[in-house]
C-alpha cells in the first residue's frame, strides 16, 4: 500500500510541471510561460523593413498609362449669366427627325444652364409643336419653358425684334458663312450677350474664308460673346461613341475635308456645352473625329471618359489642354526619369558582353558547320576522282598520268560531284541533270575565257619580238 502511494505522488509531481507548459496556469501571463529564446520581435518599421531598404515606387509613364497623367474631375468654370432667355434656330425643320436633342441639352438638370425660357425659332410653327410637344417635354419640364416663333421665311434668321429679350442664342447654319456674318450684325445691334453657332458640312469652308467669318464675329467689349463649332457632314450616330480633335479655325489643320462625318447628337452636344463653358469663350473650333487608336486625341478623349471625367469637364480638358499637354507630360517624364546606378550600368554591360558572346558562338558554329561541309565535301570528291582515275586507267585511256596529277587536273568537276553528294546525303533537293549541264557550260565558258586570255598573251609576245628584231636590224644598218 505505501509503495502505490509513493508511486502516486512521484506520478503527480511529475505530471504538474509537464502540464504548465501547455496550459497558462491562473494568474500566470503568457509572457512568463515563454522561453526567452523563443520571443518573436516584429520591427517597429513593419514588414517591409526600414525606409533605407523599400524601394521607391517609380512614377507610371504617362505615355502607357494616360491615367497617371490626368488628375481626379475638378469643377470647370462656367460663364456668367447663363440664365434669362435662350433663342434656338436651325433645327425642327426636318420632318425625318425631331431635333429634340437640342432642347434637352439646354434642359438639362445638372447642366449649368438656368434659363427660364427656351425660344424655338422655326420655319413652320404648327409642326414645331408636334415634334416638340410631347410627354417627354411634360415629363423633364421643358413644357413650362418652351415658345415657339415662327421665321419670317424658310430659313431666316431671326430679325431684331424676334431678339428682342433674347440673352443667348444657339444657331445651326449649316454651311453658309454669310449666316455667321449676318448673325454676327444681329448679336452687336440686339440684347444678345452669348451666341453659339454650329457650320455643318464645312468641307467647303478654307483656311482664308474661316479667318474672314471669324473676323466677322468678333465682337467689341467683354459683355458680349461667341463660339463657333465647325465639323464634317452630319450623320445619325450616337453622340460620343468616336472621339474627336480640335483645332482652331483658320489654320491649316483647321480645315475639313470633303469626306469627313461627324456626329448629328455629337455636334448638338459640342455647339451648347461651348455656349456654356467659359473655355469656349469667343472661340472658332474645328471638331473632327479621330478613328486613329494610335492617335494622342484618341488615347486621350478616351483616358478622359475612362478616368470618370462628365462631358463638359471632357470638353473643357480638350479645349483648354488638349494633347499638346499630354505630349509635354510625356517628353517631361523622359526627362524627370531616374538615372541609372552602377549596378543597372553593370547589368547592361554584362548583357551587351552575353550578347556579343551569343553572337560569336553563333558565328563560330556557323563558320564550323561550313568547314565541316568544306571538308566533307572534298573527302567525297577525291573519292570520287580516284573511281574516275581507277576506271578510266582500266580502261586505257589515261597511261601517262599519275592519281594525284589525274585529280589535279578535274577537281572542278570532282568538287561539284562531291557538293552534290553532299546535299543529297543531307536530304537537300538536287536535280543532278539540270545542275551538271549548267556545270558543264560554265566550265565551257570558262575554257573559252582561258584560251582567248591565252591568245592575247601569246599575241602580246608576238608584238614584243617582233618590235625586238626590227629595232635590231635597224642598229645593224646603221
Amino acid at each position: 500500500m505505501m509503495m502505490k502511494l509513493s508511486v502516486a505522488l512521484l506520478a503527480a509531481a511529475i505530471a504538474a510541471p509537464l502540464a504548465s507548459a501547455f496550459v497558462p496556469q491562473p494568474g500566470t501571463s503568457a509572457s512568463a510561460i515563454r522561453s526567452p529564446s523563443t520571443e518573436l520581435y516584429i520591427s517597429s518599421w513593419g514588414v517591409n523593413g526600414p525606409p533605407h531598404r523599400r524601394q521607391a515606387e517609380e512614377e507610371p509613364n504617362p505615355a502607357e498609362k494616360i491615367q497617371a497623367y490626368l488628375k481626379a474631375p475638378e469643377p470647370i468654370a462656367a460663364r456668367d449669366g447663363l440664365d434669362g432667355t435662350v433663342l434656338v434656330s436651325g433645327w425642327v425643320n426636318s420632318s425625318e427627325r425631331t431635333d429634340q436633342f437640342v432642347f434637352d441639352m439646354l434642359n438639362h438638370e445638372e447642366a449649368a444652364f438656368r434659363f427660364a425660357k427656351i425660344v424655338a425659332f422655326v420655319d413652320d410653327e404648327k409642326f414645331a409643336k408636334k415634334r416638340l410637344i410631347g410627354r417627354n417635354a411634360r415629363y423633364t419640364g421643358l413644357l413650362d419653358k418652351l415658345d415657339i416663333v415662327e421665321a419670317t421665311g424658310p430659313g431666316a434668321l431671326p430679325t431684331k425684334e424676334q431678339l428682342a429679350g433674347v440673352k443667348h442664342w444657339v444657331a445651326s447654319v449649316g454651311n453658309s458663312l454669310d449666316a455667321v456674318k449676318e448673325i454676327g450684325d444681329l448679336v452687336r445691334s440686339t440684347d444678345v450677350e452669348n451666341v453659339s453657332i454650329l457650320l455643318t458640312d464645312a468641307s467647303s469652308v478654307t483656311a482664308d474664308a474661316a479667318k474672314d467669318v471669324v473676323e466677322a464675329l468678333t465682337l467689341d467689349g467683354d459683355d458680349k460673346s461667341y463660339t463657333l463649332v465647325a465639323v464634317g457632314a452630319l450623320k445619325d450616330t450616337p453622340e460620343g461613341s468616336t472621339p474627336y480633335s480640335i483645332d482652331d479655325m483658320g489654320t491649316v489643320n483647321g480645315t475639313i475635308s470633303e469626306d469627313e462625318t461627324f456626329s448629328r447628337d455629337e455636334s448638338i452636344r459640342l455647339v451648347t456645352e461651348c455656349l456654356g463653358l467659359e473655355s469656349g469663350r469667343n472661340k472658332a473650333l474645328t471638331f473632327k473625329e479621330c478613328t486613329d487608336v494610335n492617335a494622342t486625341e484618341f488615347k486621350l478623349v478616351k483616358g478622359l471618359r475612362e478616368g470618370g471625367y462628365s462631358r463638359p469637364q471632357e470638353i473643357d480638358h480638350m479645349i483648354t489642354k488638349g494633347p499638346s499637354a499630354y505630349i509635354e507630360a510625356c517628353e517631361q517624364w523622359t526627362t524627370k526619369a531616374p538615372k541609372r546606378t552602377q549596378f543597372d550600368e553593370w547589368m547592361k554591360g554584362e548583357e551587351e558582353k552575353l550578347k556579343v558572346e551569343s553572337a560569336e558562338a553563333v558565328q563560330r558554329k556557323e563558320k564550323e558547320r561550313e568547314e565541316a561541309r568544306t571538308q566533307e565535301t572534298e573527302d567525297i570528291a577525291r573519292e570520287w576522282a580516284k573511281r574516275d582515275f581507277f576506271r578510266k586507267g582500266m580502261s586505257g585511256e589515261i597511261s601517262d598520268m599519275t592519281e594525284e596529277e589525274y585529280i589535279e587536273s578535274i577537281w572542278d568537276r570532282a568538287l561539284f560531284e562531291g557538293d552534290l553528294v553532299w546535299r543529297q546525303l543531307n536530304g537537300v533537293e538536287t536535280n543532278e541533270e539540270e545542275e551538271l549541264r549548267d556545270f558543264k557550260s560554265k566550265q565551257e565558258k570558262k575554257k573559252q575565257a582561258m584560251l582567248e586570255r591565252a591568245k592575247a598573251s601569246l599575241a602580246e609576245l608576238l608584238d614584243e619580238d617582233t618590235v625586238g628584231a626590227g629595232k635590231k636590224d635597224s642598229d645593224d644598218d646603221e
